[in-house]
């Protein structure tokens, strides 16, 4: 189902329904007690229905919830298309993987009541809502049946109806990283004290790393090695460095082409192996490039890796990785590959990868950040992301080379890029 489609169901539709569970919920409140999570809760699902990179992002609040109810089971309901990650990372059992598949209205619509039909035969004690202003993902939580159901409230935010059934709301806020943010559901499972919730949680610092990994033996990663080396000999006598360049759903996130191809074509003069990655979707931008940069030591790995472990892997084997926002950037933070990630339509400060081995690239322009919760991430911008073009690229490559010579000073930090 096209995106365009999902937005225009969950706005007329989805405000319909949610208006009508309110009314609902509202009445059946007069003759029954505020619900209130066990002392001792079996089972949460755990909603988390955007982008991949998301997944990594909420390592800490699946981290938190293990510590703080070790004896519960934890449910995970995503888009199909999204599971590879949460089995990569083992999030949960695989029995506690359920998912949605959003290619067609129909079978959408079919896993909504399958997986509702579950979770009520299971009787959760409280379902968590990751996603910001979803009406779909809010219904859901209470067509699962889970007394408790925490989740984001807009507040007074106009145009953004999600209904009032989310009975442990924390407000969105835009000024904290989302990390932040997931780890406020956990704190608003307890009982309130306060409204909003988040007054009485505890005072969080900013989560040092994601509290996932994915363990490779140093046979696999040799094998893997060795069979780059094989494909692609050009990286024997060079270190590689590995560029994302596409925008995946959302291409005003690209950092211009030609940006790329100046930024790798100074790489491989200066003695570097420069590879293109991406989905097969991106191989005609990686053509495009390679014609740009006209160098050996440029290659096209674009649909090289078949699943999200082996792209790790290929991480494991370079030293350096120049992307978009976006999933590469957060399963970087799972490898010791240094990563440094542009943003301009969203934000590193809300949305940047987690732990010290990254650098954000910003133009800081008062036009950025235009993606937000609140406008559902639909830009009012007409194609020309200024907020990523103004990026010179010959200071983008003075700092790759400082960081591939050995001078790592600036990891972990958010930069403002210098402009042209």
């Amino acid at each position: 189902m096209k995106l365009q489609t999902q937005r225009f169901i969950d706005r007329w539709a989805g405000q319909l329904l949610c208006g009508a569970v309110s009314a609902w919920v509202r009445f059946t409140g007069l003759i029954s007690a505020p619900p209130r999570l066990a002392t001792a809760p079996k089972n949460f699902l755990v909603i988390l229905l955007s982008e991949m990179g998301s997944i990594v992002l909420a390592g800490p609040m699946f981290a938190q919830l293990r510590r703080q109810y070790p004896g519960a089971a934890i449910h995970i309901l995503q888009l199909k298309k999204n599971q590879e990650v949460t089995k990569l990372l083992q999030l949960t059992q695989p029995e506690y993987m359920h998912s949605l598949d959003d290619r067609s209205g129909a079978s959408l619509v079919g896993d909504i009541l399958k997986v509702s039909a579950t979770m009520r035969r299971l009787g959760l004690d409280a379902v968590i809502d990751c996603e910001l202003f979803s009406r779909v993902s809010a219904l859901l939580s209470f067509s699962t049946g889970a007394p408790v159901r925490v989740g984001f409230t807009p507040h007074t935010q106009e145009g953004l109806y999600r209904g009032s059934f989310i009975n442990h709301a924390i407000p969105y806020n835009p000024y904290q990283h989302i990390s932040k943010q997931f780890l406020s559901l956990v704190d608003a499972l307890k009982p309130a004290g306060s409204m909003p919730r988040n007054k009485a949680a505890p005072i969080r610092s900013m989560p040092v790393g994601t509290e996932l990994s994915v363990t490779f033996s140093e046979d696999e990663l040799a094998a893997y090695r060795a069979k780059l080396l094989t494909d692609h000999s050009v990286t024997a006598s060079r270190k590689l460095v590995l560029v994302y360049a596409g925008g995946g759903i959302l291409p005003e996130r690209a950092w211009p082409a030609e940006h790329y191809a100046r930024v790798a074509k100074g790489l491989c003069a200066a003695g570097f192996a420069v590879g293109l990655i991406g989905l097969k979707d991106d191989a005609q931008l990686a053509t495009d490039l390679i014609s740009k940069i006209k160098h050996e030591a440029c290659v096209d790995l674009t649909g090289y890796t078949r699943s999200i472990r082996e792209l790790l892997m290929l991480m494991h084997a370079a030293q350096l990785l120049i992307t978009n926002d976006g999933g590469p950037g957060h399963f970087a933070t799972l490898t010791p590959i240094q990563t440094m990630v542009f943003f301009g339509p969203e934000t590193g400060k809300l949305y940047g990868p987690l732990g010290s081995r990254h650098t954000v690239l910003e133009s800081g322009i008062a036009c950025s950040p235009c993606l937000s919760a609140y406008n559902h991430r639909l830009t009012f911008c007409d194609g020309d992301n200024q907020c990523l073009k103004r990026i010179a690229p010959d200071p983008v490559l003075a700092d790759a080379l400082a960081f591939l010579g050995g001078n790592n000073s600036s990891s972990g930090k958010t930069a403002e890029a210098n402009v042209s």
